[in-house]
Formats: structure tokens, sequence, C-alpha cells
């Protein structure tokens, strides 16, 4: 069946349609990282809600298991039921879970709200870009990808600043509430600007793979970040991550002997579109780890406030901002290949660099590595994004964009729970020693492997002792700055990877020049789907 062109009234507000798009695509991608600089205040039993550690943990990570376990199925609905009505219908979840939040009495509430809010999101950002392939022509598709793909590095960058800058003049809830207006607004637009599409031919439903996607996305999600928190060893964890693999595995044997699968598991088969797929999870693992070690440094070594912290990474937002949409036009002139490892090397070597940051590296070093690695993150998220959705034809576009984005949220959750053991495991053997040494500290059993944890908790044991206590920020900050620099191998590792992935497999500027099968990650059987070629 060939896909009819982009209607005419729709192609000429294509890009006012796309700034629709962002906008909503920012409120979403901000609000994973905006909570983190509130996290202080909800604890603090007067400003905020009294929350435990524990109660902290569960309010950023329900929101991520929900988004990441509805990821895949949000994106296949939307191809059924239309990707305008599930778009709005997120956005009002999302919006009411934000009102929710904010106004939250009690850990539980917010936790609660915050799991509603992640059910919503989930259904916004695969459908943006579902709509994205259906809005636009194949010859401009790729730069619009490029402007999307950009946006999500500018949220995760600026979220700290709004963060920091509304912490400064409002209550805790305000990171929450600043949701509301976007929202309102994005979903005005949308009623009016924003066409919809869906599958013609959607096929019968999977009840059998939504569920086993659903259950073993989440558990597989849910057992990385414990693993992150007890550690890797730990029965628990692994029996966790173990169910979730065993449920991942029964969905691709079902979907592989029904007829009317969710996901079309054979896209696998061919090198450049899975190539592509890994080349995004990777490069996600690297920015969430390397976001995740690098506040703490910021902000336990140097110093810095939490707003201050954010608007040093402006860098890596700018640089995104300035290359992701000129990212198209280098893969006509130099193909995927030469393009994405490219750029995947760029950001191994803005990472390679913090190996050889210590407690007083000069500030504008670190932000020439943050706008190299930015740089590098424009030339590598755009062309994948655009190979994984240009392997799919625009009826499926929700599949392929729900396959983009769960990879996407896998990797960055495994690159913050990976990274942050790592770090922490480092950080303890280094402190350790240094604790022990200190006889006040054995009259308390569990003392010294409490203060061992984290950086932060030696210094709130500093800061509650005084001045008799100061002798250990020095090793402190001088054991975390060693242990970082063990969690930068493991993420220069990780892009190592990324860069041979994408030169062993993805295609090079002969196979774009002569349109051949499987150029740009594009099986030939999917091709035919599009009435025009995929790749100029």
């Amino acid at each position: 069946m060939t896909t009819p062109a982009v209607d005419p009234t729709v192609h000429k507000r294509r890009w006012m349609i796309l700034g629709v798009l962002v906008l909503s695509l920012l409120v979403v991608v901000l609000d994973s990282s905006i909570l983190n600089v509130a996290l202080k205040t909800i604890a603090d039993p007067v400003k905020g809600l009294g929350a435990s550690e524990t109660d902290l943990e569960w309010a950023t990570n329900a929101y991520t298991l929900a988004f990441a376990g509805l990821l895949f199925t949000w994106g296949v609905l939307g191809d059924r039921i239309g990707r305008k009505k599930l778009l709005l219908l997120g956005m009002t979840v999302f919006g009411i879970a934000s009102l929710a939040s904010a106004y939250s009495q009690t850990p539980g509430e917010l936790i609660g709200a915050r799991i509603l809010m992640g059910v919503g999101g989930a259904a916004v950002m695969p459908t943006t870009l579902a709509i994205i392939s259906n809005v636009f022509e194949p010859k401009e598709r790729a730069k619009a990808i490029g402007i999307w793909s950009g946006a999500v590095g500018i949220a995760i960058a600026i979220g700290p600043i709004t963060g920091g800058v509304l912490l400064q003049h409002f209550w805790w809830g305000s990171v929450f509430l600043v949701n509301i207006p976007i929202v309102v607004l994005a979903v005005a637009l949308m009623v009016f600007l924003v066409p919809d599409s869906k599958n013609p031919r959607p096929g019968k439903f999977d009840p059998v793979g939504v569920p086993l996607s659903i259950a073993g996305i989440t558990a597989f999600v849910y057992g990385i970040i414990r693993a992150g928190d007890i550690g890797w060893l730990k029965p628990e964890a692994l029996g966790i991550i173990a169910l979730g693999v065993l449920l991942l595995v029964l969905f691709v044997l079902w979907e592989r002997r029904t007829d009317h699968p969710a996901l079309n598991v054979k896209l696998f088969r061919h090198r450049s579109f899975s190539a592509a797929v890994a080349v995004v999870g990777l490069v996600f693992f690297a920015l969430m780890g390397m976001t995740f070690f690098l506040s703490f440094y910021m902000q336990a070594v140097r110093g810095f406030s939490p707003l201050k912290c954010g608007v040093l990474l402006i860098p890596l937002a700018v640089a995104q901002l300035i290359f992701s949409s000129r990212s198209a036009g280098l893969v006509k002139r130099l193909g995927h290949k030469a393009v994405t490892a490219t750029g995947m090397a760029l950001v191994t070597l803005a990472l390679g660099y913090y190996a050889f940051v210590g407690t007083g590296t000069p500030i504008w070093r670190l932000e020439i590595a943050l706008f190299a690695m930015g740089m590098g993150m424009a030339n590598v998220m755009p062309p994948a994004t655009a190979a994984v959705m240009a392997s799919v034809p625009r009826e499926k576009a929700g599949e392929g964009s729900a396959i983009n984005n769960t990879v996407r949220q896998v990797g960055g959750a495994l690159g913050v729970a990976v990274l942050g053991s790592i770090l922490t495991s480092a950080y303890r053997s280094q402190i350790t020693p240094v604790l022990n040494s200190v006889p006040q500290l054995h009259s308390s059993p569990g003392t010294v492997k409490n203060l061992s944890g984290s950086i932060t908790a030696t210094q709130a044991f500093v800061e509650k002792v005084g001045p008799r206590a100061e002798p250990l920020l020095r090793p402190a900050n001088d054991a975390f700055v060693h242990a970082m620099h063990l969690a930068v191998y493991g993420s220069v590792t990780v892009g190592a990877l990324g860069v041979l992935i994408a030169l062993l497999w993805l295609p090079g500027r002969n196979a774009l020049a002569h349109g051949a099968p499987g150029a740009a990650g594009v099986p030939a059987q999917t091709r035919a789907d599009e009435k025009v070629p995929v790749v100029d």
C-alpha cells in the first residue's frame, strides 16, 4: 500500500505544527530533570513535605517507571486510535497530574501524582515524533527530527536552571505548577493546528504482546534502578532484572509467532536499523550518566548552588540548538556512518576530558567540554532517530517512535544506575579508610558505612559536627573526584562502543547516493511504503 503524500493544507503549516509539538515535548522532558533541584526542599519538614530518602527515590523513580513502561504501548495505540487524540489525552493527564503534584500534602500523594504524570508524559513523547513523520515529507523530515532531538537536549539542560529560579522565589510546588500554563497553551494550539493521523489498516489488537511489553519494560527498568540503589550483585536486583528480561524474551517470541504483532520484530534483523537504535540508547546512557556525576561534582565538590549548576550546563543546550538542525545537511553530503560516528567520537572525547578534571579545574574548560559534547550529540541523535523513523511506514510511525523513545529511556536509566553504582562504590572504597581513622565514629555501629555512602552524606556530617570535622572535607572531595574518573572511564567505553557500531553497521555515503536498499537504516521492503524515496 502506498502512503499518500502530505495534505497541502497541512504542509503549509508544518513548521507551526512542529513548534507546538516541540512545546509539548519540552514540558514533558523538562519535568524529568527539574525535580532533582527540588528534592532537598521537599525533604525539609518545614519548607517541604518532610519526605524521607526512600520517598524521594520513589518520587523520582515512579515517573520514570510509568514513563518507560508505557512508551511502547502508547505509541502503538496512537497508530490505532489517532495520534492527535492521544496527544491531547496525554497532555491533559500530564497537566492534571502536575497540578496534583504541586499541591500534594504528603509524600504518598506526591508519588501517586508523579505516576500519573509519567502516564501522561509517555503518551506525549512518542506521539510528537510520529506526527512529525506524518506532517513532513522525507526531504524535510530529517531537519524536523533534528529540531525535535535538539529540544530534548535543551529541556534536559534548562531543567535545573528553571527549578533553581523557581525555588529562589516560590515554594517547592512551583516546579510542577509551572507546567500548567504551558500545557494549556499547547493543548489550545493543538486543537487548531495539529492534524490527526492513524494507521488506516491497524489490524487486530495484540492482547498478549502489549501487556507483556508493559510488564517486561517496567520490571527491567525497575531492576536497573534498584540495582543502582542496593548494588548490582544483590539477589533482589538481579531477580527483578532477570524477570524483566524473561518477560521481554516472551514478548519477542510471541510477536514472532502471532499474525497481528504489536511490534514488527523482524525490523531488528536489519543491521542499520538495529545499529541506529543501539546508538540512541548508548548516547543517552552517556548523557544521563554524565549529568548525574557532573551535578554532584559541581554542587558537592565545587560548592555551586543548584541554579549556578544549571546555568553551567547552558553550553550543552546551546550546542545542540545550533547544530541539531544542521545535521541533516551533513548526512546528505557525508552519509549516516560518517556523521554519526564523528558525532559519537566527539561525545566520547568530551566525556574523556572529565578524567583529567580535579577539585580546582577552571570552569571554562568544563564549559568547552560541555559544548563539544552538545555538538557531538547534535550529530548523533537526529541522524539516528531519523534512521529509526525511516524504517517504518508512516501509518506505523507510532511504533517506530515508541521503539526510539523506549530505548532512549532505558539507556538513560542504565547510564544513571551503572555509572552511579561505579561512583558510589569507588567513593566508598576511597573514603572508608579515612573515616575509620576517626575514633569518634567507632562508637556507633554502621556510622562509617552511612557516611561513606555519598559525598553529600559525608559533608552533612561535617556540617553537623562543625570545625572539628572539617579535615574530612578535602579527603572527601579527593575521593569523589577519583570515583568520578572511574565513572568517566565507563562512559568513555560506552561512547567508544557507539563509535564502533556506527562505523560497522550504519550506511555510508555510497548507499545514500545510489538509494540502495537499507539506506538510512531502511529495509528494502519498508521503503516501498513511502511514496517518495526515504533519503534524498
